[in-house]
């Protein structure tokens, strides 16, 4: 087994591209937004039972897993696919366009599935591994909060299937198809989210004085928020902090009662996610009563910071160099400002998320974007060899 020729290669995976693309396809036309991924868990099942898995459903909701045993090896290792959409209406004109309205795959998560099940599809066939195998499908990975990885955990994943090690992966738009990125330690950022609802007093429009404008108010917190990263961060440290929302009147000549900031926070160390609420909160209330008016905030923290460890990582760098070639390997690639919730498994268990180049398509989150189904059997070779070669550690 320490021969490398005994080791998933790209050419061993070959027959399985048109048969993933056909899963990718269904997947990517009959999209599930998070918690409501009944008809995905159900796919993924079946075709797990069908190359020899057990499997177990119904883990932190439509969370699915698939237990492959060979041989005598002690070793247990997980790989971890999402599966669920996004409420996004799909504009790519595909023939396998979604055939749900407001609902499309739109972050890839049609694909990673697709890869999980073409590395149980070639693992299963060819059991060229002694150990434990834990094919992870999660649900529920774009919540922001209380999510699937959460969810799985406090249901027993890891004490009802063992595992020595996990990872992970998301495609990357701009890279090259089939090209691989690693970086140890802090890779994704934690993000927060926090509501900031602003009450002043209504009115005329034509008599401001007589009114507390909550508008003006929230107008100028907006602009005081972007001081938190230029004077209260250090600048060797990444934040973002982004107001997505603002929500206030409705008439021209109607001063509202209240007005409403979304915003979106991103830090990548602990100390600097606890100062950034800790301030969020001081100068939200401070710029609120400086005119009169008072502000309710919603502080919800969202994931963590994804942390890969670090000798997990260098391993899964390897595995990707043996199967692309080191000229297709980004190692270390730059941190990255979205969050994941494979973070939580992290957390819990040594491991390393991977990030896969999906060629020049469309961003995540974009109602243009595809998953390339050029990866499909690239990731699912990937796994295979990665699986193969940590069990033989």
């Amino acid at each position: 087994m320490n021969n490398q020729r005994n080791f998933c290669s790209l050419e061993d995976v070959s027959d399985l591209a048109d048969g993933l693309a056909l899963i990718r396809h269904s997947l990517h036309r009959y999209p599930e937004l998070s918690n409501q991924e009944q008809e995905t868990a159900e796919l993924v099942a079946d075709k797990l039972r069908e190359w020899g898995y057990q499997v177990s459903r119904g883990i932190g909701g439509y969370g699915v897993v698939g237990t492959l045993k060979h041989g005598n090896g002690a070793r247990r290792v997980g790989i971890r696919a999402d599966m669920d959409a996004l409420p996004i209406q799909e504009l790519t004109g595909l023939p396998y366009s979604s055939q749900r309205d407001g609902c499309m795959h739109a972050c890839g998560h049609d694909g990673h599935t697709a890869v999980l099940l073409g590395a149980a599809w070639q693992l299963a066939r060819t059991r060229r591994f002694s150990g434990t195998v834990n094919l992870i499908f999660q649900p529920a990975e774009e919540t922001g909060f209380n999510s699937g990885a959460e969810r799985m955990i406090a249901d027993g994943l890891f004490e009802r299937f063992p595992c020595d090690a996990i990872f992970g992966l998301h495609n990357h738009p701009g890279y090259p198809s089939g090209t691989f990125m690693f970086r140890p330690g802090p890779f994704m950022a934690a993000c927060d989210t926090v509501t900031l609802t602003i009450y002043g007093k209504g009115g005329h429009a034509a008599r401001p004085h007589l009114a507390v404008d909550p508008i003006v108010v929230a107008s100028s917190l907006v602009m005081a928020l972007q001081t938190l990263i230029s004077r209260n961060t250090d600048p060797t440290e990444a934040v973002v902090l982004t107001v997505g929302a603002f929500h206030a009147g409705h008439a021209a000549n109607v001063i509202p009662e209240s007005a409403r900031l979304e915003l979106s926070v991103r830090s990548f160390a602990p100390d600097v996610r606890r100062m950034l609420e800790t301030r969020i909160r001081a100068l939200a209330t401070r710029h609120a009563e400086s005119f009169d008016a008072r502000v309710e905030i919603d502080y919800v923290p969202g994931y963590p910071v994804l942390v890969n460890d670090a000798d997990e990582t260098e391993f899964a760098r390897q595995v990707a160099e043996e199967l692309v070639g080191a000229e297709h390997v980004v190692a270390p690639f730059p941190a990255i400002a979205g969050s994941e919730d494979f973070a939580y498994f992290l957390q819990q268990r040594p491991g390393c998320f991977v990030r896969m180049g999906n060629g020049d398509s469309a961003m995540l989150h974009n109602a243009a974007y595809d998953f390339n189904d050029a990866n499909l059997a690239i990731g699912a070779a990937y796994w295979t060899r990665l699986v193969e070669r940590y069990l033989a550690r």
